[in-house]
């Protein structure tokens, strides 16, 4: 057990402490580090190459180029754009001349008359060098290297998107006109899948308009400015009478069937004439050949009537009689499905609908084994270990 000290001992050992070592208690506890309010001495190299990357190539990221693209990849280190000339200068609203009109001469005396007609021919020239050197200083159309937005990786290249013409354009063609999709596809130059992405689009946009909602116009309008786009000829401009419209994407691409990703080796014999539909049934017996699964079977229609030679009017009149088909076609599929729907007897409860619908004992078929027999979707016991069933192939299908 330790020693015990007097009361006065220990006090008179405190103050001689204190006394000793006054630094002590002077000095506060730092919970922290400021390193915020620290100077910086010195300017660093990545600071120094940090401010002359804003100067140049910053500067010029900071105003985009009207029509044109805004990537990194469109300049040098420089901040120069890479596909423009060399005496090429950047336009501004500021910088352009003013042109103005010459004073009438018709009350002017002969003498002063002489001298306007030559200040004319004078501007006349000048115009001509400056409409030249404008056309010197015209900017060229934008190359690869101005579709690529990350410099470090070159094999990636920005693809255009649909322009706000374009895409109202595509939506009063199939809503207020009433196109197809596959109509409006061919016609623009747009997949099916995009066609109907933007007509939704739109029709959420127009409810969202009557609601009050408020839109970021604004900041539409900057993106498209600085992204490539498809932009949208309209047919109804006497400039545009004869031209055709831009293609955005290619329309017919046919998707890779999960059946077609296996190498096969087929013997065929040489004198059989081996076609793309037998080709389908190698690969799985209810696959379709390609010309039926692309998404617009009908252009390869229209190849092969011109290749017949077919005149104009009759191949107009053969697609018009198919799109009446396939109209027809359509509006009976729907009118099954409405039929199918109609024969259902549906009962509501509190849970959950009891669905009953009307059978006939006589759909199962000769062999009991049709689809539109009850039980069929449950399957039916293999018939494999049965007295008298043919166990080895009766015919081979070439």
């Amino acid at each position: 057990m330790p020693p015990r000290l007097h009361p006065s001992t220990f006090s008179s050992a405190v103050t001689t402490c204190s006394s000793l070592r006054p630094q002590c208690v002077s000095q506060p506890a730092r919970t922290c580090r400021e390193f915020s309010q620290t100077p910086c001495q010195r300017v660093t190299k990545r600071r120094r190459m940090f401010y002359e990357w804003l100067n140049t190539t910053g500067a010029a990221l900071k105003e985009p180029i009207p029509g044109s693209t805004n990537y990194l990849g469109a300049y040098d280190k420089f901040g120069n754009l890479i596909r423009a000339s060399p005496g090429w200068s950047r336009k501004r609203k500021d910088d352009q001349p003013k042109v103005e009109e010459p004073a009438s001469t018709t009350d002017q005396p002969g003498g002063q008359e002489i001298e306007d007609e030559l200040e004319i021919s004078v501007r006349r020239s000048e115009q001509r060098k400056v409409k030249n050197k404008d056309d010197e200083n015209e900017l060229p159309p934008e190359t690869a290297e101005d579709l690529r937005p990350f410099p470090m990786n070159k094999y990636f290249r920005s693809q255009p998107v649909l322009s706000e013409e374009l895409r109202e354009a595509i939506y009063q063609r199939v809503k207020q006109d009433g196109a197809t999709v596959a109509l409006a596809s061919v016609e623009f130059g747009v997949s099916n899948e995009r066609v109907g992405a933007v007509v939704r689009l739109k029709q959420m946009e127009k409810e969202w308009i009557a609601q009050g909602k408020v839109l970021a116009i604004p900041y539409s309008k900057a993106v498209l400015a600085m992204v490539p786009t498809t932009p949208y000829v309209d047919p109804s401009k006497p400039e545009n009478k004869y031209q055709r419209p831009i293609t955005h994407e290619a329309i017919n691409d046919l998707i890779v069937h999960p059946a077609t990703r296996q190498q096969l080796f087929v013997p065929v014999a040489e004198s059989r004439e081996f076609t793309r539909v037998d080709a389908g049934k190698a690969f799985d017996n209810g696959l379709l050949p390609a010309d039926d699964r692309i998404p617009h079977p009908e252009l390869v229609l229209a190849e092969k009537e011109i290749a017949m030679g077919l005149s104009l009017q009759e191949r107009t009149s053969r697609a018009l009689q198919r799109m009446d088909e396939e109209a027809q076609r359509k509006r009976r599929k729907e009118d099954k499905i409405k039929a199918e729907l109609m024969s259902l007897k549906t009962v509501p409860k509190r849970r959950w609908d009891f669905v009953f619908k009307d059978v006939s004992v006589d759909a199962v078929g000769r062999d009991g084994r049709d689809y539109r027999g009850v039980g069929w979707r449950y399957g039916m016991p293999h018939e494999d270990r049965k007295r008298g069933q043919v166990k080895i192939p009766r015919r081979i299908e070439a």
